[in-house]
């Protein structure tokens, strides 16, 4: 059985590196600029970008990008009848579906295609 997971980062991590990036911005003008020279300078440039862009992202400007996580079980692994070879209900399965959704682990169509091969299997 094959699984696929996302991760997004939240608009709250998003805000959060933005925090750090305008520390980090600060530390490049007042200490590696003074003390580096043309380092400090390359390294303020380089927070002020990662700032602009993790603020964008939490305003919805820029699209998010997403971490894929693929998982491969092994053949003879997992046991039952289910639709699904896992043995688990149409319910608890619906459930943890919602919850990877409310989660923001899977996009709203990857949550309503899985939805609905679920559905058909009753």
């Amino acid at each position: 059985m094959r699984r696929r997971m996302r991760y997004r980062p939240s608009k709250a991590s998003c805000i959060f590196s933005g925090i750090v990036g305008i520390i980090f911005s600060c530390i490049g003008l007042f200490v590696v600029i003074p003390s580096f020279g043309p380092f400090g300078i390359l390294w303020t440039l380089i927070a002020i970008g990662i700032t602009i862009y993790q603020f964008a992202m939490a305003a919805g400007k820029v699209s998010m990008g997403s971490w894929s996580i693929e998982d491969e079980d092994s053949a003879g692994e997992g046991s039952g009848s289910a639709g699904d070879g896992s043995g688990r209900s149409a319910q608890d399965r619906l459930t943890e579906l919602q919850n990877l959704y409310d989660r923001r682990l899977i996009s709203q169509e990857e949550y309503e295609q899985k939805r609905q091969e679920i559905l058909k299997e009753l």
